[in-house]
């Protein structure tokens, strides 16, 4: 990414689409009432209260389709939500009824790529757990070296390189 220091933004080359984002810096920290109010928001919307949420990548997006009585929240109406600047993101919260199961589904999310903190992109599953979300599914769409691995093929992943120290 090409980053300029003084207006405090980066340009990200995604495939073919420039993002331009606001960088955040790593000492902006959210209070506990901040996450409270964007619970608070949440569960005024809906009646529905999931214990299991899910993070879907890109390639399972359409997933969110799927769920029966769902409640539909667009970021920007929660309270100190991030917002995605990545544009083939939905960029809302559906929650309901998914396999038996009552769900939160984040369909899209913030990314290090793109200038938020750990701080900004950890906000939703600190609201999640407030919540009393107790279990949370994360996807993405992930490269291997694995011949055998075909495009769409579900994979666990149990460990990973952690580059952001670099």
């Amino acid at each position: 990414p090409e980053f300029n220091q003084t207006t405090r933004k980066a340009q990200v080359r995604l495939s073919s689409k420039t993002l331009e984002v606001k960088t955040m810096t790593s000492n902006e920290y959210f209070q506990y009432d901040e996450f409270k109010q964007a619970a608070d928001y949440i569960s005024g919307q809906t009646s529905h209260r999931p214990e299991i949420g899910l993070i879907l990548g890109s390639g399972l997006s359409p997933l969110a389709e799927e769920i029966e009585a769902a409640h539909k929240i667009p970021y920007q109406q929660i309270p100190h939500f991030p917002q995605s600047g990545v544009e083939w993101h939905a960029g809302q919260l559906v929650i309901g009824r998914l396999a038996g199961q009552t769900v939160m589904v984040m369909q899209g999310r913030t990314h290090f790529y793109e200038g938020y903190s750990p701080q900004h992109i950890t906000f939703p599953i600190r609201v999640m757990k407030l919540m009393g979300l107790t279990t949370l599914i994360v996807t993405n769409a992930a490269g291997g070296i694995n011949p055998d691995f075909r495009a769409g093929d579900l994979m666990l992943i149990t460990d990973h390189i952690n580059f952001v120290g670099l």
